[in-house]
C-alpha cells in the first residue's frame, strides 16, 4: 500500500482519525445558489462556504437553539456541520491532509429571543477539529446567534484553513 504524504512526514493522518473516531465523511454538499462551496485563495488558504448540519439530505436539526433544539443537539449539529465542510473540502482538495492548520470557524446558531450560550453550540465544532487535526485544529473562532438559517437549520458553519503546500 502507497504510504500517503501525510504518513511519510509523520504528520496526522485525517483518514485515520476518522476511522478511530468512528466518523465517516458524508458525501459533499451543493451549493443552493449561485456561488461555490469553496474558494481558494493566496496559493494556500481555502475558504469555506456557510455549510449546514445536513445528514442524508435532511437538515440534522431544525429549529432555534433555546426553543425547538437542545444545547446537546446542537453541538451534534455543529460537528455535523464540520464533517459536511471536510467532505466539501475533500472533493475539491482530493486529500484531506493537504491541510496544514484551521485559521478560523464561524458559527452561526440560529437562536431564540434569549439564547446566549452560542459557544457550547460550537464546542461540537471545535471539539471535532481538535480531535482530526491536534493542535493545527485550534484555531480562532466566533459564534453568532441569529433568527433563522436556510432552510430552518439550528447550525450553519463556515470555515477559513491554511495548505501545507500551495495548489
Amino acid at each position: 500500500m502507497k504510504e500517503s504524504r501525510a504518513e511519510k512526514n509523520n504528520a496526522i493522518c485525517i483518514y485515520e482519525k476518522l476511522k478511530q473516531l468512528a466518523v465517516e465523511l458524508p458525501p459533499h454538499t451543493s451549493p443552493n445558489g449561485s456561488y461555490t462551496m469553496t474558494s481558494e485563495f493566496g496559493g494556500r488558504c481555502f475558504y469555506t462556504a456557510g455549510t449546514g448540519c445536513a445528514l442524508n439530505g435532511k437538515p440534522f436539526a431544525v429549529g432555534r437553539l433555546g426553543k425547538e433544539v437542545s444545547v446537546k443537539q446542537g453541538k451534534l449539529a455543529a460537528r455535523q456541520c464540520v464533517l459536511n465542510v471536510l467532505a466539501n473540502l475533500h472533493a475539491c482538495l482530493g486529500d484531506l491532509n493537504r491541510i496544514n492548520r484551521v485559521i478560523k470557524t464561524t458559527v452561526f446558531v440560529a437562536s431564540a429571543e434569549g439564547f446566549g450560550d452560542q459557544s457550547s453550540v460550537a464546542e461540537g465544532a471545535s471539539e471535532l477539529l481538535l480531535a482530526l487535526f491536534g493542535p493545527a485544529g485550534h484555531g480562532v473562532r466566533t459564534a453568532i446567534g441569529t433568527s433563522a438559517l436556510p432552510k430552518n437549520q439550528a447550525v450553519e458553519i463556515e470555515m477559513l484553513f491554511e495548505l501545507k503546500e500551495p495548489l
